[in-house]
């Protein structure tokens, strides 16, 4: 496989297309404007740059790399060639059947379909196209290009091929990956979620304050970041998301969303993106 097409240029799209980029796939990455592209080039342009300054690659490399990436606007023409396309777009279950149904139509009957989701069912997304053997989860830690996790999601009629393709094709591009099964959370977000919403629990209660718990469980447990400096990274928002789909999905109070999480995501203190969430980034 040496064409893809990545849907989304967010943070998670534009690392996707970087990866793929660099490991020698020629990527066309999806976004409904010009602006929005502008900004994900520019983001990738920066991240490759870090590399040829700190000597890790040459500036020919890098433009080698970002030649890679063609940026469209057009999925119909986008999509039309790719062997695989990864939907990097809103954590919404509507937004993503709704694109899983268009892509089906746009795109050839061999193509194969992966969601890179955190915690939405990989068999109802399936169930919006007439192709359910050919669409799996392709879960991309965050941020792609560092991380080097690829968490595979089978859905229930995942065909043995498109898992192996699929496998092979994240190994290419340097990740580890592991195989979860279609159950809420997956396997990464239903250990992980669970932690945060108990560290908010724990600001909630008053058993500490914010950076108390975060150095507690850096240097008490040898993790890199605290839970609550995770969670402004991820998004509060989608926090709040995984977990309520956490929650309904397994039917388990143990997933309830911490009440403190859902104020802060009401007040829009969505973490780093919105320069507010557990810290203050400084941004208006």
């Amino acid at each position: 496989m040496k064409q893809i097409a990545v849907i989304g240029g967010g943070t998670m799209g534009n690392g996707i297309a970087h990866t793929a980029a660099a490991s020698g796939l020629d990527v066309t990455l999806v976004e409904v404007a010009p602006e929005f592209l502008e900004r994900a080039m520019t983001t990738i342009s920066a991240n490759l740059q870090r590399g040829v300054d700190k000597g890790k690659m040459s500036a020919a490399d890098k433009q080698a790399i970002l030649d890679r990436v063609q940026p469209a606007t057009n999925m119909e023409e986008a999509v039309a060639d790719a062997g695989l396309v990864v939907e990097a777009i809103i954590e919404n279950v509507a937004a993503k059947t709704d694109l899983f149904a268009k892509l089906d139509r746009l795109t050839k009957p061999e193509c194969i379909l992966a969601s890179n989701t955190s915690s939405i069912s990989i068999t109802k997304i399936a169930a919006a196209t007439k192709r359910p053997d050919k669409v799996i989860g392709m879960h991309f830690m965050n941020p792609p290009v560092v991380m080097q996790l690829v968490e595979i999601v089978r859905g229930l009629a995942t065909a043995e091929e498109t898992l192996q393709v699929v496998d092979a094709l994240a190994k290419k591009m340097g990740k580890t990956t592991i195989l979860a099964k279609d159950y809420a959370g997956f396997i990464v977000n239903r250990i992980l979620l669970p932690m945060i919403n108990e560290a908010i629990y724990a600001l909630y209660e008053g058993v500490g304050e914010v950076t108390d718990i975060d150095q507690g469980m850096k240097l008490g447990t040898n993790q890199p970041m605290g839970p609550l400096a995770l969670a402004d990274l991820i998004g509060l928002d989608t926090c709040l998301a995984v977990l309520e789909r956490l929650h309904q999905g397994l039917g388990d109070d143990k997933y309830r969303p911490c009440p403190l999480l859902r104020n802060y995501v009401a007040a829009g203190y969505l973490g780093r993106k919105a320069g507010k969430g557990f810290y203050d980034y400084g941004k208006a």
